[in-house]
């Protein structure tokens, strides 16, 4: 993929610099308030900061942070959520440039955006239903629907608690990462000529100060016979599919088995859990165990999706897996130029290498779907060249005569590979 961009050049020189700074906030700071000293950090004039115009380059229109040239500080433009911004990556940043003119320089800056506490744990429905036969064997778990917190680091989910625990406890199983599934375990036979009805409450704990908690109430009827849960034919799947997919595109069929007869041997499937990001876009058949996509994928906002399945028996009994889809990259993002110079002028008598403008390109795609080389027509008083990671510096390459050419037009072509 290709993209052109015409740059009409005309009289004024520039340089560059190459600092770079950074600043650390917490979110949900309100409007106005001091991110830090650009000036002072920068070794910069105030008076540089006016004559100079200098701003705040972004890439969109996305500018939570905003130059005060008066006073040579950064503030905030507006309050900042951190899990909006950010969702679940760490460390949570802003990324943008102080840009100024005459000459032109620009300095990089990274403002990171920490995590306070401010979202408890919350489980994604208030109640859950078990149908558990009396005939269960003590130690038979019971796959629990995990809690998700959208804090992160400290902050962030940490613990779970059963109430009572006489009958259930609770045990943590690792799947090949940090995500958990949590399980209840039989501890005590049941009895139903003695309690047909158990209520427990599950509770959710994370790491912040203060504390903040979530709840789901567990309500469990008790059945008569059923001595055999599902069982998964592998304990985790892997599957691919391109971003480009159309929804309703088979994914994958998983399948469980169970050694009752009847309906205490029915397995019905459906997902229990899975990342916030992940809610939605996919769909399980709970017959045929066949799992489709059911909303837009994107490789540049998440490379894999992790969704625990269940499987469920008509007497009750469940077993769990989980499935990892990788999300696989299409090349359909084209490279973005961005011109940061605002002039279009240049002295006749500028020297040669004196630079005309920056270039800043990006393209969203990954690997060599997002690689990028740029280039300008035949051109023999100018010359493109790379000077950082999708920055490009065009400058002068030998002397110009305003009476002999008095303006240039200059194509820049950015291809991917």
């Amino acid at each position: 993929t290709r993209r052109q961009v015409l740059l009409f050049v005309s009289l004024i020189s520039f340089s560059t610099a190459a600092a770079q700074i950074s600043y650390s906030v917490p979110e949900e700071m309100t409007k106005g308030s001091l991110v830090g000293h650009v000036a002072q950090d920068l070794g910069l004039d105030v008076k540089r900061l006016k004559s100079g115009k200098a701003r705040v380059f972004t890439r969109d229109s996305t500018a939570y942070v905003e130059l005060n040239r008066d006073r040579g500080i950064l503030l905030l433009k507006e309050r900042i959520d951190r899990e909006a911004l950010c969702e679940q990556i760490m460390p949570c940043a802003l990324h943008f440039q102080i840009l100024l003119e005459d000459p032109m320089e620009f300095y990089s800056v990274t403002v990171e955006i920490t995590d306070i506490n401010d979202n408890p744990p919350t489980f994604r429905t208030s109640q859950a239903h078990f149908n558990i036969s009396e005939g269960v064997l003590i130690g038979t778990t019971f796959t629990l629907d995990r809690a998700t917190d959208l804090d992160v680091g400290e902050n962030s989910l940490k613990a779970y608690s059963l109430n009572p625990s006489d009958i259930f406890s609770l045990k943590s199983v690792n799947q090949m990462d940090d995500g958990k599934n949590i399980e209840m375990v039989l501890n005590a036979q049941l009895d139903r000529e003695k309690n047909e009805l158990l209520t427990l409450v599950l509770t959710a704990v994370d790491g912040g100060d203060p504390q903040m908690t979530g709840t789901m109430q567990i309500i469990i009827n008790v059945l008569d016979a059923n001595d055999n849960a599902p069982i998964f034919t592998q304990p985790v799947y892997k599957a691919f599919i391109k971003e480009d997919q159309p929804i309703g595109t088979v994914i994958i069929r998983i399948t469980a088995t169970d050694a009752d007869e009847g309906a205490n041997g029915h397995i019905s499937y459906s997902i229990s859990a899975m990342t916030d990001q992940g809610h939605g876009l996919f769909k399980i058949d709970k017959g045929s165990g066949e799992v489709t996509l059911n909303g837009k994928i994107d490789y540049e906002k998440a490379k894999n999706y992790e969704v625990n399945l269940r499987a469920s028996d008509d007497g009750g009994l469940t077993g769990s897996s989980k499935l990892i889809v990788d999300i696989i990259d299409v090349n359909d993002n084209r490279p973005d130029i961005h011109i940061m110079s605002t002039s279009n002028m240049i002295a006749e008598d500028a020297k040669p290498n004196t630079v005309v403008t920056i270039i800043n390109v990006e393209d969203a795609d990954s690997n060599d779907n997002g690689n990028m080389h740029c280039v300008i027509n035949n051109n023999d008083y100018f010359a493109l060249k790379s000077t950082s990671e999708k920055f490009y510096t065009l400058m002068t390459e030998s002397e110009l005569d305003r009476e002999r050419i008095s303006a240039y037009n200059i194509t820049v072509t950015c291809s991917d590979e």
